[in-house]
């Protein structure tokens, strides 16, 4: 039966083997205290861990191998950091394993004959099977509720994290402005991943500072949003974009300001209501609507407060008979729906409101981002279908969340023994 040094690494940190009369391959008696912990970056698999060969108790490192020829494969036999190795744990032992510096004999124990052939078997169920979603496609219905909750409440926050890097570089940018990372945040969120960046790109070149200004005329909020966009660059019919652009011509000049390509917007494939024109009058709507709105976000503790600073913005007239300049269409609403305000509150103020908490190291908030997610609905994609289908009950965008980060993280790549949940199914009797 195949094993891979992952598997060896999860057997030894559950002591999931025979460990009756324990012995070297060299004969002497061991018993394990402790496993050690398990240490991700460069040099020994477990540190710390506590044994006694013979009649000698160590505390020290613990390297494991699926062959111990390894060791000299991975050149350790010359590497100082695995100069503190107490025992060399192996699956087939075929050679001995010295330290060079003093030509010592390392320790090694051999697990061959000890581990449960069922472990192998679930084990190689889990990853080697020909699955069509994910690896316990067939099992994970069987999980009891608690694991499931305290493993996505784990996977979500790892997806939080990763998430938070990005509002971290956008901070860094602003030189530690909240106000002004939000805006820029809450921009790239508005492009809702196909226009996502071109909104980014247009947030960075037209600072808040700026559209603080000129907050009680619309007209000039529009002209400089849509202006900064590149949507003004070239020659229009209709009299309301000729308005803003003759208020852009000269707002620019006062402010130096450079817009961003036109040609960067993505309009093809898209239902008019999310073409990147009406999320930048729905955009331009907020700005003028709010003012220092991450302040009152942080000041809100109430999700359903924190949705009505989204709700109810209404885009200037002309929007509702347009989608694009010079092109009119039936009259309809064009604010914000209900879909599009929930996946800004799960992106932006969600996201943002855990990098903030995280930074400053105030539990509150990250508490509060984590409540916002358990009071928005799930998402609804082909991935949550999917678990839907194993019969997982999706309620909120915290469990949605947490799911997507699985599927991305673990169940693609396999990593079901780094995963609560698959270290339940192995384990299960």
């Amino acid at each position: 039966m195949l094993i891979t040094e992952d598997l060896l690494h999860y057997i030894w940190k559950f002591r999931l083997f025979d460990k009756a009369g324990l012995k070297t391959t060299d004969g002497e008696e061991v018993e394990i205290f402790s496993a050690g912990m398990a240490h991700q970056d460069g040099g020994p698999d477990f540190q710390n861990a506590r044994v006694r060969i013979g009649d000698t108790e160590w505390a020290g490192n613990v390297e494991l191998h699926v062959s111990s020829a390894d060791w000299e494969r991975h050149g350790h036999q010359t590497d100082n950091a695995y100069g503190s190795v107490i025992l060399h744990v192996v699956y087939k032992d075929d050679r001995p394993v010295v330290w060079s510096d003093d030509n010592r004999k390392i320790q090694t124990l051999e697990l061959h004959d000890r581990i449960p052939e069922e472990l192998y078997q679930r084990y190689h169920k889990l990853i080697f099977a020909n699955q069509q979603f994910i690896p316990c496609e067939g099992t994970i219905s069987s999980v009891d509720g608690m694991t499931m909750h305290n493993w996505l409440s784990r996977a979500l926050v790892e997806r939080l994290d990763q998430k938070s890097k990005a509002v971290m570089a956008e901070l860094e940018l602003t030189k530690g402005d909240w106000e002004e990372t939000f805006y820029r945040v809450l921009a790239g969120n508005f492009g809702f991943k196909t226009n996502a960046v071109p909104f980014e790109l247009m947030a960075r070149s037209l600072p808040q500072i700026i559209l603080a200004k000129h907050k009680n005329y619309p007209l000039q909020i529009e002209a400089l949003i849509f202006g900064q966009a590149g949507f003004l660059e070239e020659d229009l019919n209709d009299e309301y974009p000729r308005k803003l652009k003759e208020e852009y011509n000269f707002l620019r000049k006062k402010h130096g300001l450079m817009p961003i390509e036109k040609h960067l917007w993505k309009f093809l494939r898209m239902r008019p209501q999310n073409f990147p024109t009406i999320r930048l009058a729905q955009f331009a709507a907020l700005v003028v609507n709010s003012s220092h709105l991450f302040s009152k976000i942080l000041e809100l503790s109430d999700p359903k407060e924190l949705r009505k600073l989204f709700d109810g913005t209404e885009v200037i007239e002309y929007w509702r008979t347009h989608y694009r300049f010079d092109a009119e269409s039936k009259a309809t609403p064009k604010n914000l729906g209900t879909g599009a305000i929930d996946t800004i509150l799960l992106n932006a103020v969600a996201v943002t409101l855990f990098s903030f908490g995280t930074h400053l190291k105030k539990q509150h908030y990250i508490s509060r981002a984590i409540a916002l997610l358990e009071f928005l609905p799930a998402e609804k994609n082909h991935i949550t279908d999917g678990f839907v289908n194993l019969g997982l009950k999706i309620g909120t965008a915290f469990d949605s969340q947490g799911l997507l980060e699985l599927k991305k993280h673990y169940c693609d790549t396999k990593k079901c023994l780094q995963c609560g949940i698959g270290n339940k199914l192995l384990k299960l009797a």
